[in-house]
């Protein structure tokens, strides 16, 4: 009889198997249920059904004596309508629930197991999108309700696409590409629906313009005015409100056929906006280079998110956080003293299998205060177009009072 703290890990791996060896099997049948979601149309003349169903099994084992280890067993589903366009009209509507199927042995935020590890996925139920489109002016989209934002990387504002229930915000996006090699991104978020299934209002304009360089790469200017009116814990309060003005530049020349460079040069400047009661001022670094050679892609960089003293510090509250900084979330919010994250990493893709290990180096702004380290692995394969599964594992190595931790995912998809 294996170990009890086992048993959950073993019955998510069957029913991973399960879900694989049925994605393989249902290939031969994928374009008949490609034909049936859009009503018998390849065209979708009538629109078409969007389904989305992941399982995910999550393991967080913090050496915190003050909390048992979090094991979280869901299942996502999202479903969903695109209508046909109409004279430049579309529209969408998108329903998003998840669902625990083991013992609930986790914290997430709203279930009153706080004794446990977050694992900030609630069961919970939403609408998740919402919005009509209008295409009916050159070169330009008005895209106006509840929607996806994905900004650049997402460092700013993003989806959080890692959770089971992801980010959307209530807003008006235009995307505008009327001038050669440019596009104009702008639009004002009045609420943002968060990964908990919560709604927090705000008031939230931005723009986001990008210009491609010729053999060079991409130069994006942006300015965000993040102005949150909730006073409750967490990102989204009054003192993560603030406005950042930054710019990249970004790109992968090519060196010969099979061999590109990589490169990302990020500047941003940030201080105090809306009802934020603190005054601040603070600055932002990324530089990245890397290689792409034949399958492998090597990259090595360093991020900084400055501390500005008296607890204020550069946030990025609508970010995908975890795409960021390891992916056992230890810095979703700045430490006080800034945080410097200098990293590298080393992918490749093996008949169709893509592997991944990334190291992190994390200290405070200046070098000086040693937070830890943290080993990142993952493995994940894509099958005929629809199917996926992934294996992913995060180790932190903590110093100075951070306690050291293990993350474990096995997940499986279903998307058409």
């Amino acid at each position: 009889m294996p170990p009890t703290s086992h048993i959950p890990l073993l019955k998510s791996a069957l029913l991973l198997s399960f879900l694989v060896s049925h994605a393989v099997i249902a290939d031969p049948v994928t374009e008949s249920i490609e034909n049936a979601l859009k009503f018998g149309q390849k065209d979708a003349k009538y629109g078409q059904v969007k389904f989305n169903l992941r399982y995910r099994y999550e393991n967080d084992a913090t050496e915190n004596p003050r909390k048992q280890v979090g094991n979280a067993s869901t299942v996502r589903l999202r479903l969903g309508y695109l209508s046909p366009e109409f004279h430049g009209l579309q529209a969408y509507a998108e329903y998003e629930m998840n669902q625990d199927i083991g013992a609930n042995t986790y914290n997430s935020l709203r279930n009153s197991r706080g004794g446990f590890e977050v694992i900030a996925d609630p069961q919970e139920h939403e609408l998740n999108q919402l919005w009509v489109s209008y295409k009916g002016i050159p070169d330009t989209e008005i895209k106006i309700g509840r929607q996806q934002i994905k900004l650049d990387n997402d460092r700013f504002i993003g989806n959080v696409g890692w959770r089971q229930m992801e980010q959307t915000f209530d807003s008006v996006l235009i995307t505008n590409k009327s001038l050669p090699n440019t596009t104009i991104k702008a639009g004002y978020i009045s609420q943002a629906q968060t990964i908990l299934s919560t709604v927090d209002p705000m008031q939230t304009p931005f723009v986001n313009i990008s210009y491609q360089l010729q053999d060079i790469g991409t130069v994006t200017g942006y300015g965000y005015w993040v102005d949150i009116n909730s006073a409750r814990g967490g990102p989204y309060n009054l003192n993560a409100s603030n406005q950042t003005f930054g710019v990249s530049l970004t790109g992968k020349p090519k060196v010969t056929k099979d061999i590109s460079g990589l490169y990302r040069l990020e500047y941003a400047y940030q201080k105090d906006y809306g009802d934020n009661p603190t005054q601040y001022e603070t600055d932002y670094y990324h530089v990245m280079g890397g290689i792409k050679a034949f399958d492998f892609t090597a990259k090595i960089g360093f991020e900084q998110l400055d501390g500005a003293g008296l607890g204020t510090t550069f946030d990025t509250p609508l970010a995908t956080g975890h795409a960021f900084n390891g992916w056992a979330d230890q810095f979703l919010t700045t430490p006080a003293d800034g945080l410097r994250d200098v990293y590298a990493s080393l992918g490749t893709n093996i008949k169709g299998v893509k592997i991944l290990g990334v190291y992190h180096e994390f200290t405070d702004d200046t070098g000086q205060i040693d937070y830890g380290n943290e080993w990142n692995f993952l493995v994940t394969k894509k099958f005929a177009k629809h199917y996926s599964v992934l294996a992913k594992y995060a180790y932190f190595d903590g110093n100075n009072g951070r306690f050291d931790s293990q993350n474990f995912w096995l997940e499986a998809g279903v998307s058409f």
